[in-house]
């Protein structure tokens, strides 16, 4: 699923996603084929992540070096 953010000044109720209420600087996620028709609206929705794009992950694993 693509992520975008809504940049609107009032909440807006967004059918396809089931009638939910989206608040003004709130992130959903949207179906990935349907991800252009939020972000072709730049007055309302901008790009958070693109589809297909992977998850980051909030931390690295470390690996303990061996000593030679």
């Amino acid at each position: 699923m693509a992520r975008v953010r809504y940049v609107g000044p009032e909440p807006v109720t967004v059918p396809e996603l089931g009638d939910r209420e989206v608040q003004p600087d709130e992130v959903v996620e949207v179906p990935d084929e349907r991800f252009e028709g939020y972000v072709c609206q730049p007055a309302n929705w901008e790009s958070v992540e693109e589809p297909g794009a992977k998850k980051k992950t909030s931390a690295a694993k470390s690996v303990p070096q061996k000593e030679d």
